[in-house]
């Protein structure tokens, strides 16, 4: 990993949303309850959730399978409605949102890593990193720019032309991480990241992940069921019964 090209990314306003900087929480839930179902068949998965996440902090979220991980970061990435609660990205409660205004804020604020890279098979990895910048309003002169600079900084110059297919695991979860962050995030939520990759590329793949939030300023809130990962994360939450707990 180049250090001097990360600097770079830093200094050019990496995480260009402001409330990164603003010192309160980058992402808050307050109270948020969320169930599947109804009547007999109603399973409770959220049952007034708390949660608060700073900037430059990373925190680990850990819970059994079926706990309601997954559920959760989709409603802190505004991809489903919760029942009832608050939720606010940089003190924005995003609660009530209409469709194009909740797109506008994942746009502008969100970055997502799942377990799977769900990298566009048909591009390469440069452009895959170079189209979600501008679907946010970045010229293609300047997404091109910090793409080049991302993967200068992820060692993955030479791969640039590549197509995931070529890309070995490990590249492509990088690749997914670099348009996961493009764009400047304040928040990244990461679901798994690492799941796929045996233990020396999930090492080092979240060596990344730690640098890049680290050196950005941004927040990040990551689900695993890797306690080592876990461990070396800012703080541990554990989802139990619906609601999170300190572990």
């Amino acid at each position: 990993m180049n250090d001097g090209a990360l600097d770079a990314l830093a200094g050019d306003k990496l995480t260009g949303d402001s409330m990164a900087q603003s010192g309160g929480p980058v992402l808050k839930l307050a109270g948020v309850h969320h169930t599947f179902g109804r009547g007999h068949r109603r399973l409770d998965i959220l049952t007034g959730a708390d949660l608060e996440v700073g900037p430059g902090e990373i925190v680990a979220l850990v819970g059994p399978s079926g706990a309601g991980k997954s559920t959760l970061l989709h409603i802190a990435g505004l991809l489903e409605n919760p029942d009832s609660g608050d939720i606010s990205i940089g003190g924005e409660n995003c609660v009530g949102l209409g469709d194009n205004a909740r797109t506008m804020v994942r746009r502008r604020s969100l970055g997502f890593v799942y377990q799977y890279h769900h990298l566009l098979a048909e591009f390469t990895a440069l452009e895959n990193i170079v189209i979600p910048q501008i679907i946010a309003g970045y010229s293609r002169k300047e997404a091109r720019e910090r793409a080049e600079q991302i993967l200068e900084w992820m060692g993955l110059s030479e791969r640039a032309t590549h197509r995931p297919a070529k890309l070995s695991g490990g590249e492509q979860q990088r690749v997914a991480i670099g348009r996961a962050i493009a764009a400047g995030p304040a928040l990244l939520l990461a679901d798994e990241p690492t799941g796929n990759l045996d233990p020396g590329t999930a090492d080092e793949v979240f060596g990344v992940l730690m640098k890049l939030v680290r050196g950005s300023g941004m927040a990040a809130l990551v689900a695993t069921h890797n306690a080592e990962l876990a461990g070396r994360m800012d703080r541990i939450v554990r989802l139990e019964d619906g609601k999170l707990v300190a572990a």
